[in-house]
């Protein structure tokens, strides 16, 4: 599946992750793979809209021949195992047939992800429908750095260290389960929180974890803005690139043994 090169006239498909915002956090493989496709297969939130992966990238790829071939996803929550919403369906089917009619032209097809495209990307949904449909084509998956990864290292912050537990959650989805988490594991990434800030504000501060936690929205990007104190996000309209993070354990050495500890 991984292999890049073509076994047939079909072109290749591409996932690539181009990191959070900042066109320096891209790899060298997503730039070079972006540099000789043809064809940009760029994800949008809206019809006709900006492509944000696409903005990235066309920071740091240079200039070329290329199509752009925009593929607008509806912005709706998914739930595994679930009947999917027919809109978005189609929405899903309508992005894979034109991506498909590229690679029945022998033109490679890169579609530029945020972040990595492993984590919460929509570009595997898009994979699923196209593999259904032609399970001959070739797909390379190329990784990117993560938003979370990004957001910590800017602060100069473990995601985690020893025997810490990381849960990863995307805080959209209204969940039970968050308050256990919260309580329970060591280090928490609340991703797609700009909808919900308000009432995962409460719940932190309830559970007596507003020291414990950070928050960077557009992380990398010249509008970045850190909460370092989140109960200042209250009421605010943040943009859909916001991570929390919330660490309980500090990074302590430990004099005995000369080891750090967390």
């Amino acid at each position: 599946m991984n292999s890049e090169s073509p076994t047939s006239s079909t072109g290749h498909l591409y996932l690539v992750g181009v990191g959070p915002g900042d066109p320096e956090l891209m790899t060298y493989k997503a730039v070079r793979i972006l540099t000789k496709a043809k064809v940009w297969a760029v994800p949008t939130a809206k019809k006709n809209g900006p492509s944000s992966a696409q903005r990235i990238a066309e920071q740091i790829v240079p200039e070329g021949e290329r199509t752009i071939l925009p593929l607008h996803f509806i912005m709706k929550k998914v739930y595994l195992g679930q009947e999917t919403d027919d809109q978005q369906l189609s929405a899903w089917q309508q992005a894979a047939d034109d991506v498909i009619v590229q690679l029945d032209q022998g033109k490679d097809v890169a579609f530029p992800t945020l972040g990595d495209a492993t984590l919460y990307s929509t570009a595997f949904y898009l994979l699923a429908i196209i593999q259904e449909q032609r399970p001959d084509i070739g797909v390379t998956v190329v990784p990117g750095i993560t938003a979370m990864a990004a957001c910590a290292a800017s602060q100069s912050y473990p995601l985690a260290l020893g025997n810490d537990v990381l849960a990863v959650v995307p805080a959209a989805f209204e969940d039970n389960r968050l308050r256990e988490i919260l309580t329970t594991l060591d280090a928490v990434v609340l991703m797609k929180v700009h909808k919900r800030i308000d009432a995962l504000v409460d719940l932190i501060e309830e559970l007596g974890l507003l020291d414990a936690a950070i928050l960077i929205e557009r992380s990398g990007m010249p509008e970045e803005r850190v909460f370092t104190d989140i109960r200042e996000t209250r009421g605010q309209k943040l943009h859909y690139f916001s991570t929390m993070v919330i660490r309980k354990k500090k990074v302590q050495v430990s004099h005995a043994n000369s080891a750090i500890a967390a």
